[in-house]
C-alpha cells in the first residue's frame, strides 16, 4: 500500500488527507443524526402529561431543552406557551432554524471534498501525463520503463481520487436527505406542541 502511495506522487497527500476528514465527518454525522437522539418519539407525550399535571416549571423545561435537539424546540414553545400561538409558533421557529443548522454541520465540507477529490485526481493524471511526454521528449519512445512511472502516476492519482469522491458524494447526499428528514418530523411534533399548549389537541398529544 505504501509503495503505491509512493507510486503516486506528493497529491496522494492531499487526497489521503481528503479521505481522513470525509470519513470522520461521517461517522460523527451518522451517529449524532440517530432518529432517537434527534426526534425522542415520547417527548410530546412526556410534556403533555406534566402539562396535565402543572409539572412544567422552569427546570423541567431546563431538562427537556437538554434531551435533543427535538427537546430545544419543544422548549422554546414551552417558554412562551401563555402567549399567543402566533408567539409560540415563532420563538419555535427561531430555535428550529438553529437546530437545522447544527443538523447540517460539516456536511458542506463533506461536499466539498467530494468535489475536490476529482479534481485532485485530474491534476495527477495531467502532472503524470507532462512527466511522460517529458521523458518521451529526452529519451524517445524506445524504452518504456521511462514512461511507466509517469502513466502509473497519472493512473494512481485519478483512482484515488474518485474513491474518495464516489462515497462521499454518496455520503452527502444520504445524510442531507436523513436531515431532510428529521426536520419534517420535528416540524411534525412542534406542531403538535403548539395545538396542545393552545388546547387544541388534548386528546392525541402522544
Amino acid at each position: 500500500m505504501f509503495e503505491l502511495v509512493k507510486a503516486g506522487g506528493w497529491l496522494m497527500v492531499p487526497i489521503i488527507a481528503c479521505s481522513v476528514i470525509a470519513m470522520a465527518i461521517v461517522i460523527e454525522r451518522l451517529w449524532m443524526l440517530r432518529t432517537k437522539r434527534v426526534v425522542p418519539e415520547d417527548l410530546v407525550a412526556r410534556v403533555w402529561k406534566m402539562h396535565r399535571q402543572n409539572q412544567l416549571n422552569n427546570s423541567q423545561i431546563t431538562t427537556i431543552r437538554d434531551s435533543s435537539p427535538l427537546g430545544r424546540i419543544v422548549a422554546a414553545g414551552l417558554v412562551n406557551r401563555n402567549y399567543s400561538r402566533d408567539v409560540m409558533k415563532e420563538a419555535i421557529e427561531d430555535i428550529g432554524r438553529q437546530v437545522v443548522h447544527e443538523l447540517e454541520r460539516y456536511l458542506n465540507t463533506l461536499g466539498t471534498v467530494a468535489s475536490i477529490t476529482p479534481l485532485l485526481g485530474l491534476l495527477g493524471t495531467v502532472i503524470g501525463m507532462i512527466k511522460v511526454f517529458s521523458a518521451i521528449t529526452v529519451a524517445g519512445v524506445g524504452n518504456p520503463t521511462v514512461l511507466a512511472g509517469g502513466i502509473s502516476e497519472a493512473l494512481i492519482t485519478t483512482a484515488a481520487g474518485l474513491s474518495v469522491a464516489i462515497p462521499s458524494l454518496m455520503f452527502h447526499r444520504y445524510l442531507s436527505g436523513r436531515v431532510a428528514l428529521l426536520v419534517v418530523r420535528m416540524e411534525e411534533e412542534a406542531l403538535k406542541i403548539i395545538e396542545v399548549m393552545q388546547g387544541e389537541r388534548a386528546r392525541d398529544a402522544g
